[in-house]
């Protein structure tokens, strides 16, 4: 990507929606935030449930906010954990990430920041369903 990302924005909107988390069974709030190719910043908290496998990822509530306020395509992302700092997605949020910001998406991670391409190569994307 041609511009550079300003994560320190990003950064602290995540850091406010995990201080908004809802944890109470792990106690391992996440937040999540992502710049969309318009500007806006979306962003979203987990939220954990008695039923565990029934838990939100702070990954997902980003996305939702993404399309629900508009659609678009990620630019950037980034997660974060209590202490503020970039942790990585798992496997399954760093699909969700991919579905929507492509091998191009920058994601600010504990060794920096890397491309989708670079975290979730050869990425199953709606071209494989063509």
């Amino acid at each position: 990507m041609a511009e550079q990302i300003e994560w320190e924005p990003l950064q602290a909107r995540a850091v406010e929606l995990m201080n908004r988390a809802y944890a109470p069974y792990s106690n391992f709030p996440v937040g999540a935030a992502g710049l969309a190719d318009d500007g806006r910043i979306v962003s979203g908290c987990n939220v954990e449930n008695a039923g565990y496998g029934v838990a939100l990822c702070a990954e997902c509530g980003m996305i939702s906010d993404l399309v629900g306020s508009g659609g678009g395509k990620l630019v950037a992302v980034v997660c974060v954990d209590r202490t503020g700092e970039a942790i990585m997605p798992c496997g399954r949020c760093r699909q969700i990430i991919s579905e929507h910001g492509g091998d191009e998406c920058r994601l600010l991670t504990p060794e920096g920041d890397l491309s989708m391409g670079e975290v979730l190569p050869q990425a199953f994307g709606p071209a494989n369903l063509a």
